[in-house]
């Protein structure tokens, strides 16, 4: 059987840095064999500049948005980014597929072996069906008022399962399952037919990317209701709770779910310790999900990930959508956490992109860790994290 053997500056193993003077072992398709060392290697071992990883997980994405690539400026803050990104989706056919198909390969070169998207639509179908990438398939659902939560549940529903029903050619074991959007855009009565529809699964929301999401829950008012007027809506269609937004709708949630918290930037301490309460005592399963660049290109802010360390989160990385970001890729990410938080062990934050990512989508049987057997991808990220390529 023909073998490949890698060597490399470091050894990352999705938990920990393995000791030098060890060899990774593979088979020619990328199977895991072992870590051995090198003078148990034998010959023919490649000698490698930079880190050797499992490949990353990628746990926030929008593939859909590809071709709004440099369409909205940096810093507009989030609510005009939201109305920009409403507004500006009128592209042909033609252009948005070729924006995915460049967007995925850009992903796969660099070392993204599975990933979480968000659509609305079913347009990802084609490309996702010709990919190397497992797709964990967020169709995201929009629905501001109870009086239309059924209809428009049913059309969500109806885009899952087209886009189930093209991916069953694929090879691969993709995963779909319906989401919310965000607390601004969930109705009660939409956030019930969810909690029942999703009951065991992964499931996603966009959590407090902006202090105008607690206004909303709190008073009713603030910056939001410029984006529900572009859908002609005068005034807030949700219960105004007096809380923050993430104890106004956690709680819609009990059915043994998995949820990844997407952003987190304006969520206070106080806000973690009793979601991560409120999730222990009712059977979820809590992930903190960050998009440090999407943040940045956004908001100019980053997120509290001091906060989300000091209480013992489960945290994963993502790299949001082209209409927010300046590329995809998961080293870049870690790249600019460590920029911004160069306290934090490189061990730590390469964990949160590999085998953290891989549990969260409960995938870590495939990917995030070099158990043998196993064909989770080989990449090479540059020491500095400037740039990673995929090597199986």
């Amino acid at each position: 059987m023909a073998l490949k053997k890698f060597r490399a500056d470091k050894l990352f193993d999705g938990y920990r840095f393995i000791e030098d003077d060890k060899a990774l072992i593979t088979t020619e398709d990328g199977v895991i064999e072992a870590i051995v060392p090198l003078t148990e290697a034998g010959d023919d071992v490649q000698k490698l500049n930079g880190i050797l990883s499992p490949g990353l997980i990628n746990c926030h994405c929008h593939l859909e948005l590809s071709h709004l690539k440099d369409v909205i400026p940096p810093h507009t803050g989030l609510i005009e980014f939201l109305c920009s990104v409403v507004t500006k989706r009128d592209f042909s056919p033609e252009i948005i597929q070729q924006e995915m198909i460049k967007a995925e390969k850009e992903m796969c070169d660099n070392g993204i072996v599975a990933a979480g998207d968000i659509g609305n639509t079913a347009d990802t179908a084609i490309v996702k069906s010709k990919s190397k990438i497992q797709w964990q398939n967020f169709v995201e659902v929009l629905s501001f008022t109870d009086e239309k939560a059924d209809e428009n549940f049913d059309h969500y529903k109806k885009v899952a399962n087209s886009l189930e029903a093209q991916l069953q050619t694929s090879n691969i074991k993709h995963r779909t399952s319906l989401v919310p959007h965000a607390p601004y855009s969930i109705s009660p009565k939409t956030f019930q037919l969810i909690n029942e529809a999703t009951k065991g699964q992964v499931i996603s929301i966009h959590n407090q990317e902006h202090p105008a999401e607690d206004e909303l829950y709190k008073t009713g008012g603030g910056d939001y209701l410029k984006l529900f007027q572009i859908f002609g809506i005068d005034r807030s269609p949700f219960p105004v709770t007096g809380k923050s937004s993430i104890r106004s709708v956690l709680p819609y949630f009990n059915n043994g779910q998995t949820i990844l918290l997407i952003h987190n930037t304006f969520m206070p301490e106080e806000d973690i310790v009793w979601a991560n309460e409120y999730a222990a005592t009712t059977g979820l399963k809590l992930v903190y999900c960050i998009c440090i660049n999407a943040n940045l290109y956004i908001e100019n802010k980053v997120p509290p990930i001091d906060l989300l360390i000091k209480h013992n989160c489960h945290i994963v990385l993502g790299t949001d959508s082209y209409s927010s970001n300046w590329q995809l890729s998961i080293t870049k990410e870690i790249e600019s956490i460590h920029k911004h938080f160069p306290h934090i062990p490189l061990e730590t934050i390469l964990q949160w992109a590999t085998s953290n990512g891989a549990k969260a989508f409960r995938w870590d049987d495939q990917f995030g860790n070099f158990k043998k057997g196993i064909k989770p991808g080989v990449v090479l990220i540059e020491n500095d994290f400037s740039s990673s390529q995929q090597l199986t």
